[in-house]
């Protein structure tokens, strides 16, 4: 059983930084892909970034040249470096795992196969 954990949410000023982790269990490594989705009240859910095990990435255009995704060399333990924050990036942060699919890489949601956390909460106010 696949399970993702988050963890490095806060509050912070626009201008701050915040990096999230998020460790897993029973997650293979070999395929898919990993990632970070987020969810603002009232607003879709919107893929922030993925990476896959050959250490590729995608970052979403909004967060371009200021969030960064990573990750450990076996992929239990994903990052997401958020720095230069605004208001607008307040949401609920989910680490997400796509075993057997890449929608993730491409900004998209799979409607199926897409394994996630609780989330985490970010809030960055002006």
């Amino acid at each position: 059983q696949i399970k993702l954990l988050e963890s490095g949410g806060g509050s912070v000023q626009a201008g701050g930084s915040l990096r999230l982790s998020c460790t897993t269990s029973g997650y293979s490594h070999r395929s898919g892909c990993m990632g970070w989705f987020r969810q603002a009240p009232g607003k879709e859910r919107e893929v922030v970034a993925a990476i896959d095990s050959t250490g590729a990435y995608s970052v979403a255009r909004s967060v371009k040249g200021r969030f960064t995704i990573s990750k450990d060399d076996s992929m239990t333990t994903l990052y997401l470096e958020m720095n230069n924050l605004k208001p607008e990036d307040t949401a609920t942060y989910y680490c997400a795992a796509e075993p057997a699919s890449r929608f993730l890489m491409i900004q998209r949601l799979p409607g199926q196969g897409l394994y996630w956390g609780q989330g985490t909460q970010v809030t960055v106010s002006s």
